[in-house]
């Protein structure tokens, strides 16, 4: 049975450089970003991290609006983490987080994780015709020349 992470929301605690690295060069999805843009995005987003014997091991982020929107994103576990529950711990306390209850729509993408996020109750759009994008995927290596 794999540790009980603990999972915190106080920014002050989380550990921007990991963060930084991890998206920046061991995500998929950005790949390139700046220490200033995940910077920034955290400070104007809810953050969940979660912490084993005091070292940040994972990390979500939502975007919303607390009333009728939330999105979740940059959601990951360390590589030499995964497969112990942990990831399912994190979303567990995302969805039960006081703040994101009885929100009309609560979005995010992913590339291979449906299975995980089904789990606690997201399904692929309703109305997929209504929903449209500015999708600009490499933005963040652009942005370095």
């Amino acid at each position: 049975m794999s540790e009980t992470l603990r999972i915190g929301t106080d920014k002050s605690e989380l550990d921007l450089a990991l963060i930084h690295d991890f998206l920046a060069t061991g995500s998929s999805w950005a790949q390139g970003i700046s220490f200033d843009t995940v910077r920034k995005s955290i400070e104007h987003s809810l953050c969940f991290g979660g912490y084993l014997g005091g070292r940040q091991v994972a990390f979500a982020r939502v975007i919303s609006d607390y009333a009728t929107f939330a999105n979740l994103v940059d959601v990951f576990v360390l590589p030499a983490h995964r497969g112990q529950g942990y990831s399912k711990q994190l979303v567990e306390a995302v969805i039960a987080h006081p703040e994101l209850q009885g929100l009309r729509r609560f979005t995010l993408a992913t590339f291979d994780a449906h299975q995980l996020y089904a789990r606690y109750g997201f399904t692929p759009p309703h109305k997929p015709d209504t929903l449209m994008e500015i999708y600009r995927p490499g933005i963040y290596q652009a942005a370095r020349r």
